[in-house]
């Protein structure tokens, strides 16, 4: 399970440098559009293969997945980073283990104690802190962006659990391509309306940036993805939101490596944030 930790760890880390990288040439709707379809594709033989081999009633749940752990970040994400640091998007995903258990507890019957509820209360304060935190593009002028991962956060707090409860016994690979299937159109026939085309006959460095969007769609959405529902089946939705600890330091790392500003208070909120995280998964 570790081992699995360890490698959703580094490439999730590495996914808001990647979206920065995008964000260079493409605006943020033409980023998360893309990433959707290019991870769809990715898993459209497996998609296709496996169409008749899940049962009916579970297909609302394989689209409330797609729509909550993927169509709806990839966009939210993005919109995000065009003026959030993307180390600090980066901390702000930790609020994924908080939203996880939230979530667990108020629709799937999760047990939620005190001390929990504590974690969950710090945790939401350093998030505050560093949404109004100033420099390093985070200020009062563009907090709203910060929210936008907030939002974010609690969509893949409700996919997590969705796996978990409703999806239990489809194979991790299985439920990626056809989740995936499930939003992958809506993403292709919106790409369809944008700017994109014209861009790769124009625009300096449309392929470069491409390729680091087709880099994050296979990686951080397609195989990430599986990884992410292999690991919630065998161990827990809270578990499985462990990797949020290290996640922050790695996207940190690219930030700070690509230039990004950090000052000492984004770092204070980090600690605050996976101090919430950290008292969440080890509460009983």
């Amino acid at each position: 399970m570790w081992l699995l930790v360890a490698v959703l760890t580094l490439i999730w880390g590495t996914s808001f440098i990647l979206i920065k990288k995008g964000l260079v040439v493409f605006n943020s709707d033409e980023l998360g559009a893309m990433r959707i379809v290019i991870a769809c594709a990715s898993l459209l033989p497996f998609a296709v293969a496996n169409l008749r081999k899940v049962e009916r009633h579970r297909w609302k749940f394989l689209l409330a997945s797609g729509l909550l752990g993927n169509l709806f970040p990839a966009f939210l994400f993005a919109y995000a980073e065009t003026h959030l640091a993307s180390g600090l998007a980066g901390v702000l995903n930790s609020l994924t283990a908080l939203f996880t258990l939230l979530i667990g507890a108020l629709f799937f019957r999760q047990q939620i104690t005190w001390l929990r509820m504590v974690g969950i209360v710090v945790g939401m304060a350093g998030t505050a802190m560093l949404i109004f935190s100033g420099g390093g593009g985070t200020n009062l002028s563009n907090m709203r962006y910060g929210l936008f991962i907030v939002v974010a956060t609690i969509c893949y707090g409700g996919s997590a659990n969705i796996i978990k409860y409703r999806l239990q016994g489809i194979k991790p690979i299985v439920m990626s391509s056809l989740a995936l299937l499930t939003v992958g159109p809506m993403a292709a026939a919106y790409l369809f309306t944008t700017n994109v085309s014209a861009k790769f006959a124009y625009a300096p460095g449309a392929w470069e940036a491409f390729l680091y969007i087709a880099i994050l769609a296979v990686f951080s959405t397609a195989v990430g993805l599986i990884l992410l529902n292999k690991l919630i089946q065998i161990s827990t939705p809270v578990f499985a939101s462990t990797i949020n600890y290290l996640i922050p330091v790695v996207a940190l790392l690219w930030g700070v490596l690509d230039g990004e500003t950090i000052h000492l208070w984004h770092y204070v909120s980090m600690v605050v944030i996976l101090a919430g995280v950290f008292i969440v998964n080890r509460a009983r």
